[in-house]
């Protein structure tokens, strides 16, 4: 039984994958790692050893073998010029748009 609490939390993503509205794949291959980079920022607390790290936001993830973005729609909330950009970004490229979920990992049973 899932709570409307936790799904909730699964259905406030979407997705930008890396094909246009007529299914051809976007160029430069590293669009989703540039994107989700241009989103990015140093690690609290880390020193001289600081690194940039992708926020829970918008982050890249591969699906079904085509480079895609999964976009919190929480971003909206917390930073709206933020959140224009990255839609901006699929429109003013062409780019599908896709409202969905990514489901947990299944558990490994013993």
């Amino acid at each position: 039984m899932v709570d409307s609490k936790s799904k909730m939390q699964h259905t406030n993503e979407f997705f930008i994958l890396g094909l246009t509205s007529n299914g051809k794949q976007f160029r430069p291959s590293d669009w989703s790692e540039r994107l989700c980079g241009a989103m990015s920022s140093f690690r609290p607390n880390t020193g001289r050893h600081a690194h940039l790290c992708y926020t829970t936001f918008v982050r890249p993830i591969l699906l079904n073998g085509v480079r895609s973005v999964v976009v919190d729609h929480a971003l909206r909330e917390l930073e709206p010029l933020a959140y224009h950009f990255v839609v901006n970004f699929a429109k003013d490229n062409d780019l599908q748009i896709l409202d969905a979920c990514l489901l947990p990992e299944p558990v490994a049973k013993p």
